[in-house]
């Protein structure tokens, strides 16, 4: 059994999904609205779990030091990055509940990002209505690779980042079909956000879906 000493898991709201749907804003309006605390999965991630990376590494026998980008995105394939993800989801996805573990609220905490996958939450739920999955359009994504700086391109010098950018997003769209399979087969909502509707439009509908949770 997962441990849950101040039943945070327990009343958890999950958002998952894929690249650029939007979470973290769905999640940020979420909290202000009726005062809940988000958690960003990708913010702990890339920051606070740094030294758990480098430890597992080092357990598993591998450099300590971060992967080579060359091989990450360059010299590689969108199915074998697809992969790689997948496959590192569950490791992670336990870092990601030992900081939740530490949220003590009354409210319920809302959790997002792409790597809280349905098949990976949902033994914590007592019903799918407490967790939603968002994934863009091929049009949104499109939009969003154009119009936000860290879509558009890697943080990260590579020496092809034309061809590192496509296996990136080669790669997002495998991965956002994965978690909506997945989805489908938990019996969680998939929310497609096609960017006619605007954030707070969207928000609204994710309310609509939390909406037994939300009240005071």
């Amino acid at each position: 059994m997962t441990s849950d000493p101040f039943g945070t898991l327990s009343k958890a709201l999950w958002i998952g999904g894929a690249q650029w749907a939007g979470k973290s804003t769905v999640a940020r309006l979420l909290a202000a609205r009726y005062g809940l605390t988000a958690y960003h999965y990708d913010y702990h991630d890339a920051r606070g779990h740094l030294d758990r990376r480098v430890a597992h590494r080092v357990r598993r026998r591998e450099t300590a030091a971060d992967p080579d980008p060359e091989a990450v995105w360059v010299n590689t394939t969108p199915e074998r990055m697809t992969h790689e993800t997948l496959a590192g989801f569950p490791q992670r996805f336990e870092w990601a509940l030992d900081d939740l573990r530490a949220l003590d609220s009354e409210r319920p905490i809302i959790a997002e990002g792409w790597g809280l996958r349905p098949e990976l939450v949902a033994p914590l739920l007592d019903s799918p209505a407490r967790m939603v999955v968002l994934v863009p359009t091929e049009l949104f994504r499109q939009h969003q690779i154009r119009q936000l700086p860290r879509a558009a391109a890697l943080a990260t010098r590579v020496s092809d980042p034309v061809r590192a950018q496509r296996n990136r997003i080669a790669r997002d769209r495998l991965v956002a079909a994965d978690v909506i399979r997945s989805a489908h087969k938990h019996d969680i909502r998939v929310i497609e956000v096609d960017g006619f509707l605007g954030p707070d439009a969207v928000t609204d509908v994710v309310a609509g879906h939390f909406a037994p949770y939300l009240k005071n």
